[in-house]
């Protein structure tokens, strides 16, 4: 008699447990958080009559008397070290003499490189542009009103209700910043597409002066961008061909050396320019540091972790000079290092313990297309792409680094066939690259 009634009791125990199983795994697939799918990207190739080859850069600013003899003879150096060759562009207002630095000539080419890329991605996938949910641009110095955002929604006649963010001041990361944001943003928008436009503007930030180290902005920074079109909806996996893995982002402000290592300021006579610091390779070196070691633990396998806590370890009693520096390799099979310059790509492999083979898609990019800004990240992942080099289950490490300072990172794993013949901005050159065997290799490969 008292089993049975036990047993009675017992069944609405069992209804309740079950039922918060029931709950708990329809909370878990419901709110577990989205995989972010990177369908598709697009950079701009600007037309071969915008290519600035060396020689013409340097006549030209001969030519435009805006300079004094130790500016020029300071920018030409500059530019025979900076391993950029003679197919980076720049814009057309910035080819006429004087160069044409107003907001009208900033906003025309805005429209050319966003307004182009756009296009190329949206009719390359039939995208109706309505059905983008969030959209993102990062253009450091270039900060218009109506905002950059602004402009897209009015040439695409996006929907009244989209979300969209308009980041300046962010710097060459931006690109990856840009990223994280619309992950965030996903976490609450489910099924969601979104737009990521990275870029920076070149005709309004020629600087004009005498000051050594913002005259190097001159001679590094080139035309450029990207549309990346990213989405959490699960049905577009099958089309997507990248799958975001990690995302870290590290802020090193706090840090005086650090904050003003790439800042935007005014001469001695009151000319606007940005400063580039001596110090911001060893910057970089810092904040990339931070970033690995958050990173580390979540992509290296555990024998490569093992050794670095060992070798931290004995250091710490005294019996190493150095930590010992993970094998990455191990964990990626592809890095992309924002081309900021030679010294940024060099630092980064030194950093690492990288091969020069290893970061090829980011000195390729750096000779081709020159500093692009927070886009250069995405050239380089379309000239691995275009070199057949990308397989599905690759996993790709971007390296962005940015003003403020800021090392950011971001590791994909490719989920589809890349089909190498697809068009880019590479494909009318790809067999030209890498450069080997002149005078300009040397500059590249040294």
């Amino acid at each position: 008699m008292e089993s049975s009634f036990s047993n009675f009791m017992s069944f609405p125990h069992f209804l309740a447990a079950s039922a918060c199983v029931l709950i708990a795994f329809f909370g878990y697939y419901f709110f577990k958080p989205r995989c972010i799918y990177l369908i598709d990207f697009s950079c701009y190739q600007a037309p071969d009559f915008l290519r600035a080859p060396v020689s013409n850069f340097i006549e030209h600013l001969t030519i435009s008397e805006v300079f004094d003899q130790e500016s020029l003879d300071l920018q030409h150096k500059i530019l025979e070290r900076s391993g950029i060759g003679d197919d980076a562009s720049v814009p057309v207002t910035v080819h006429e003499i004087p160069p044409n630095s107003s907001l009208l000539a900033a906003r025309e080419e805005t429209h050319d490189i966003l307004f182009t890329i756009v296009e190329d991605l949206f009719s390359k996938h039939k995208i109706d542009p309505k059905s983008i949910d969030i959209l993102v641009s990062n253009c450091s110095l270039y900060c218009p009103s109506p905002s950059i955002t602004s402009m897209i929604i009015n040439r695409f006649g996006m929907r009244s209700n989209i979300k969209s963010f308009s980041l300046s001041g962010m710097g060459c990361s931006a690109g990856l910043l840009s990223i994280n944001l619309v992950k965030d943003l996903m976490k609450i928008h489910g099924d969601s597409v979104a737009l990521v436009l990275s870029f920076e503007a070149v005709s309004p930030n020629g600087y004009k002066g005498k000051c050594k180290s913002m005259l190097i902005a001159n001679t590094i920074f080139r035309m450029g961008g990207a549309a990346i079109l990213l989405s959490n909806k699960k049905q577009d996996k099958r089309k997507a061909k990248y799958k975001l893995q990690h995302l870290i982002r590290t802020h090193v402000g706090s840090d005086n050396e650090s904050y003003e290592s790439v800042m935007q300021q005014i001469d001695e006579e009151g000319l606007v320019g940005v400063a580039l610091s001596k110090q911001l390779v060893k910057v970089a070196s810092k904040a990339l540091k931070i970033n690995v070691v958050q990173l580390g633990p979540r992509v290296l396998p555990y024998s490569e972790q093992l050794k670095y806590v060992i070798s931290f370890i004995k250091r710490k009693w005294g019996k190493h000079k150095e930590v010992y520096t993970p094998n990455f390799k191990k964990a990626f099979e592809h890095f992309c290092i924002h081309a900021g310059g030679r010294a940024i790509i060099e630092g980064v492999e030194k950093h690492l313990k990288l091969d020069q083979e290893d970061a090829e898609a980011s000195r390729t990019t750096l000779y081709r297309y020159g500093n692009t800004s927070s886009s250069s990240l995405w050239y380089e992942l379309q000239y691995l792409e275009a070199k057949a080099k990308m397989k599905r289950g690759d996993r790709v490490w971007q390296i962005g680094f940015g003003s403020g300072f800021k090392a950011n990172s971001a590791v994909w794993k490719c989920i589809s066939e890349i089909d190498s013949k697809e068009r880019n901005a590479w494909s009318d050159r790809i067999h030209l690259y890498p450069v080997c065997g002149d005078a300009s290799s040397a500059m590249l490969l040294s």
